[in-house]
Parts: C-alpha cells; structure tokens; sequence
C-alpha cells in the first residue's frame, strides 16, 4: 500500500502511530456524526448541533484550566448543555431557537471567563486554538478506551430509537397519536447529538464541529431520501473526508508559509463543503434536462 501511494503521500505516513490513531479515532468520529447527523437534518436542530459544539469550548477552556483532558471536559460541557436545552424546552418547536439560544450565550460566556484565565494563569497560549479548531495528531492513548466506549454508546441508542425517532422527527403528533413518548425519545435524542458533537470536537475542534456533524448527512440526503441510506452515505463521505484531510495535513508539513503543516480541520471542513456542493449535481442536472427538453 505504502508504495502504491508514495507518490501521493509523504514518507513515513503508514509507519506512523499518531497517524494511526488519527485515521481511527477520525473515522470513529465520523461515523457517529453520520449517522447521528441524518436525524439532525431531518429534525431542523442543527443549531442545536452548532450550539453544543460551541459549548463545548466551555468544557474544553475548563478542562485546559484545572488539568484533565480536554475529552472529559467536551463531554461533560455537552451532557449538560443538552439537558439544559432539554429543560428549558427546546423540545416545542417554537421555543427550540429560543432554548437553544439562552444556554449557548451562557456558555459562551463561561468560555471567554476560562479561555482568559487559561492564557493568564497558566500561560497556556495555545488552548483557544486547540480547543476550537482541535488537533486529531495530538489524541492521547490513553483517551482511546473512552472514544470507543462513547462512539458504541451513541450508535447502540441511535439503533435502539431508530423508529420512533425516525417517526417523531417527521411527525411529533403522528408518533404522539401512536403512544410514542416523544419528549422522551426527543431527550434521548439530544444526549446522542451531544456525544456526537464531543467526538467531533475532539478530532476538529468544537467550532467546526458542526461541519462534520451537519454537511455529510445534508449532502447524503440530497443524494437519497431513504434514512438508512442517507446514513450509509453520510458516513462514507464524513469518512472519506476525514482521512482525505489527514493525508493532507501530514502531506502539508513542509508547505508556505510557515513549514509547520496546515491544520486538519482546515482540509476536513473544506472537503465536506466540496462533497456537499458535488452531491447537487445530479439535481442540478435534471433541472437543466427538463429545461431544455421544454414542455
């Protein structure tokens, strides 16, 4: 493999283990946001989804403050983001902009307190950019078992809801009418999304996050209106997009203008606006088809 790709790809890619574990744990990432990124779409909540990426730099900004890994400190952040949105009602359609809202401007403001105290306290001058924009190369080891354990956990709830909230997101009185707890599986869902977004930030930051959570699953679903396979082609661009920007990135060491390598989730993000802009062209096609076939 090593030596098809040569060409392609800077020496000492395969032999990596920082690569390793970013081409796994990216992949892992990717997978979740997929598939939960489908139901977002479907449900109109990528604010939500924005919103706690942007509290996760919350728990991040924390986690760089008193010591632990930044891991913990997205997961806690989001969790209780999304229990408060839940709280608050973000489950009424008229008030999810508004709970939404209220959390992530106090978030954001618990952020900038921690994000001040992190850069003068403890002189940590690099947190803003790790936290936001994340470093899939500078996972710890140790954080693997975690990673594992909540990328199962979100997959295994969003099989085990699979239907009703399927049916609660296309019609909450439809799936109310069939004695389906919708407040319930709407709570559950929220958990999901949150732990979906700390992986996403965990690889590419909290504030892109929502590129890998919301633009594979809006593209796979111009592609396909079946959820199954929007899932299916939501993580296979959201992957394809990932692993396409760490080689990348490792490729990009020596580019201008610094010689210091660009970052991932540059390349990511922008990967998954060209797979969402690629996927509107079967549409666009035969739009121009029956244009030109006339009446």
């Amino acid at each position: 493999m090593s030596h098809l790709l040569g060409p392609l790809i800077a020496p000492g890619f395969f032999a990596s283990h920082v690569v390793g574990v970013a081409i796994g744990v990216g992949a892992l990432a990717a997978v979740v946001s997929g598939v939960v990124g489908v139901f977002t779409v479907i449900r109109g909540q990528a604010f939500a989804g924005e919103a706690l990426g942007d509290i996760g730099t919350t728990g991040g900004a924390g986690a760089f403050l008193v010591g632990v890994g930044l891991l913990g400190g997205f997961l806690v952040a989001d969790v209780i983001g999304a229990a408060a949105m839940e709280l608050i009602g973000i489950q009424r359609p008229r008030g999810r902009d508004l709970a939404t809202g209220i959390v992530l401007g106090a978030a954001t403001g618990l952020a900038a307190l921690f994000l001040y105290w992190d850069s003068t306290l403890h002189n940590t001058t690099g947190a803003t950019v790790t936290v936001l924009f994340g470093s899939v190369f500078a996972i710890a080891g140790s954080t693997i078992p975690l990673i594992l354990l909540l990328a199962a956990l979100t997959l295994a709830l969003m099989i085990v809801l699979y239907r009703p909230l399927l049916l609660s997101s296309v019609s909450a009185e439809m799936a109310a009418a069939r004695g389906i707890p919708v407040r319930r599986i709407g709570a559950l869902y929220l958990l999901g999304l949150a732990l979906a977004t700390t992986l996403a930030a965990i690889t590419i930051g909290t504030i892109l996050s929502t590129a890998l959570l919301v633009g594979p699953a809006a593209a796979a679903l111009r592609l396909t209106t079946r959820p199954l396979r929007a899932m299916l082609a939501a993580v296979a661009i959201g992957v394809s997009a990932m692993w396409l920007g760490i080689v990348l990135a490792y490729d990009s060491y020596d580019w201008p203008p610094t010689g210091r390598g660009w970052p991932v989730s540059f390349f990511v993000v922008t990967l998954v606006f060209a797979f969402y802009l690629l996927s509107g062209l079967p549409d666009w096609r035969r739009r121009r088809f029956h244009a030109t076939a006339g009446p």
